[in-house]
């Protein structure tokens, strides 16, 4: 039965979501920090838990460096809330799906208005 993993995910993302925001301390870390989604290897071993961020690329990347110093305890956290023998070992990601939807519906909106996007295509070399 394949639909395991796809259980343990949702239930990862839930949990996880729930542990930052009401039980990790880093400084980095608190904030506007969404879990978008969470894949779990077949065998249970490994998740990638993919997060939005709201602000700057630095600013996002230190968030990420933050999460991962804090996924040890995210994963001691998530064990006794998922009942699992072994509880996936966590590997944060930022989630950008968000900011390239935006990007694509701000180019699509600027097609409507008969606008240029020759600012927006990348320069050809010769």
């Amino acid at each position: 039965m394949r639909i395991r993993p796809e259980r343990v995910a949702e239930r990862i993302k839930r949990e996880a979501a729930d542990v930052l925001e009401n039980r990790v301390r880093d400084p980095r870390v608190t904030g506007m920090v969404s879990v978008t989604d969470v894949e779990v290897t077949p065998d249970l071993s490994f998740a990638r838990v993919y997060v939005s961020v709201l602000g700057p690329v630095a600013e996002q990347n230190e968030v990420v460096a933050g999460l991962q110093h804090a996924a040890g305890f995210v994963r001691r956290e998530l064990s006794p809330r998922l009942g699992l023998r072994e509880v996936p070992e966590l590997r944060f990601e930022l989630d950008t799906s968000l900011e390239r939807g935006a990007r694509v519906e701000d180019l699509l909106k600027r097609i409507e208005r008969g606008e240029s996007l020759a600012d927006d295509e990348p320069e050809e070399s010769d």
